[in-house]
């Protein structure tokens, strides 16, 4: 199976239409538009019956002492943890591209609404969920989508990793506000085939 996009290339930066935050030099940084990427893909298995999508940070900072604090950087050598950013489950087999902005056209404090979402589908929570927790302005269940927004102190990029699964099931056994690792849970052993790619983004001006 193959995945590909028109917004960015395997390996290439994230234009910052797609994400959630953009730099700023007044304020560091300011919202981005949000518009999720295009994605299509090709060679599915036979057999498949649905198909699930993950995006998710490999890089982020498993400690806040240092983000996005003034006058301090993140390290490079810091621990880092998944933050999932799009969590979609029961695409239909039929389908076989996801087009720019179809998901997520702009930031919604509080987040946007779900499970249900275009094709049938449903979409789980993403991380901003946590981060904004303590944010009586952002507070709430983010669904579907919402993208890049690193620190702008760190010291790497950051990766986002969008990966395709072709499922047996038609229907995951998940119910309401459903996690990344949950779905990840749920695919084990219904995976016909997957497809990965990869985009990159930075918000310090020293590593972009």
């Amino acid at each position: 199976m193959r995945l590909s996009s028109s917004s960015f290339a395997d390996g290439a930066a994230i234009p910052g239409e797609f994400a959630f935050c953009i730099p700023d030099p007044a304020h560091r940084v300011c919202l981005g538009r949000n518009l999720n990427p295009h994605l299509a893909w090709s060679d599915v298995p036979e057999g498949t019956r649905s198909f699930a999508l993950i995006c998710h940070d490999p890089d982020v900072p498993s400690r806040g002492d240092d983000v996005n604090q003034e006058g301090r950087t993140v390290p490079a050598d810091l621990p880092r943890v998944d933050f999932f950013h799009w969590v979609l489950v029961d695409l239909p087999a039929s389908l076989r591209e996801i087009a720019p902005g179809e998901f997520s056209r702009e930031v919604v404090p509080k987040g946007k609404a779900g499970p249900q979402a275009p094709h049938g589908s449903r979409q789980g929570i993403n991380d901003y969920t946590d981060w904004f927790a303590g944010d009586n302005d952002m507070r709430g269940d983010y669904y579907g989508y919402d993208g890049p927004c690193p620190p702008w102190n760190d010291s790497i990029i950051h990766h986002y990793v969008f990966t395709l699964y072709a499922l047996d099931v038609a229907r995951l056994p998940l119910d309401g506000r459903f996690t990344g690792p949950a779905v990840r849970q749920a695919i084990a052993g219904h995976i016909l085939a997957q497809a990965s790619l990869t985009g990159t983004y930075s918000l310090n001006p020293a590593v972009a």
